[in-house]
């Protein structure tokens, strides 16, 4: 069952899925949901705990006034985890931006954090990226999500994993409903983070998921970062962007896999 709550100065929408002895968290895509999850959910939970939420900003979590930062959102997982009574490390799972805020989780909550997912992360904006990122904020922010909608999917859901219509047409439709200016102050967070320097510090069990098509963040800027982070596995997946929408059975047969063999 969804609910709502108030931590860490914000009011997120969460649900917690699924028995077991160890808890899954999982962190959707920038313009994604906790939605993002349903078509894999059933599998990671079979034997898990998963909560699963919607970050600041995004769905029917409070919107942003302001731009935020890795760190702040990171610190909403640590934050809900005490509100819903999850003690002990947990493994968490994120995609793309959410795949950032997994890592900066695992970097600010080393003792919480017991192995990391992150597929296509979001770790941050190159110099020469910066303005070009700045600028698509302050046009998504004026315009709209309509408006930006097909030049976004011919990079991150290509026709190549569209695999299923009503996946696809679901998954548009929410997307477009995103708060423009909460989508821009993401862009503008991304604008101003730089996780690369930190890579070495994560301490824990770490995959790191690429799809093939996914002409945003592909495997060949996803495998330096495993290969940056201390005994991380790297995986490239027949898969876009926003993998768990697109391929569910590939990404949760990865993420089971590589739990189980840290009997998690």
């Amino acid at each position: 069952m969804k609910q709502w709550i108030e931590v860490n100065g914000t009011a997120l929408r969460y649900e917690v899925t699924g028995a077991g002895p160890s808890t899954l968290v999982l962190v959707h895509e920038m313009g994604g949901t906790l939605d993002s999850w349903d078509h894999v959910l059933p599998a990671l939970s079979a034997n898990r705990r998963v909560l699963r939420y919607d970050t600041r900003g995004a769905g029917q979590s409070e919107k942003l006034a302001a731009t935020p930062t890795m760190a702040l959102m990171a610190d909403d997982i640590a934050a809900l985890l005490d509100a819903a009574g999850i003690a002990g490390p947990v493994a968490i799972a994120g995609c793309a931006v959410g795949g950032g805020i997994a890592m900066t989780f695992a970097l600010r909550h080393p003792a919480r954090t017991a192995a990391l997912i992150a597929m296509g992360p979001a770790t941050g904006v190159s110099a020469e990226r910066r303005a070009a990122t700045l600028a698509r904020a302050d046009s998504t922010e004026k315009s709209g999500m309509a408006a930006v909608v097909e030049e976004s999917f011919a990079n991150s859901y290509p026709p190549e994993v569209r695999h299923n219509a009503e996946h696809f047409r679901e998954f548009r439709a929410r997307w477009i409903a995103n708060d423009p200016h909460s989508y821009a102050a993401i862009y503008r967070m991304l604008a101003d983070t730089d996780l690369a320097p930190s890579y070495g510090r994560i301490a824990c069990p770490t995959l790191l998921l690429a799809g093939i098509h996914d002409k945003l963040r592909p495997p060949a800027l996803v495998a330096p970062i495993a290969q940056a982070i201390p005994g991380a596995r790297f995986q490239a997946l027949d898969s876009g962007h926003f993998m768990a929408v697109q391929t569910p059975a590939l990404v949760a047969d990865a993420i089971n896999g590589f739990l189980a063999t840290l009997n998690l």
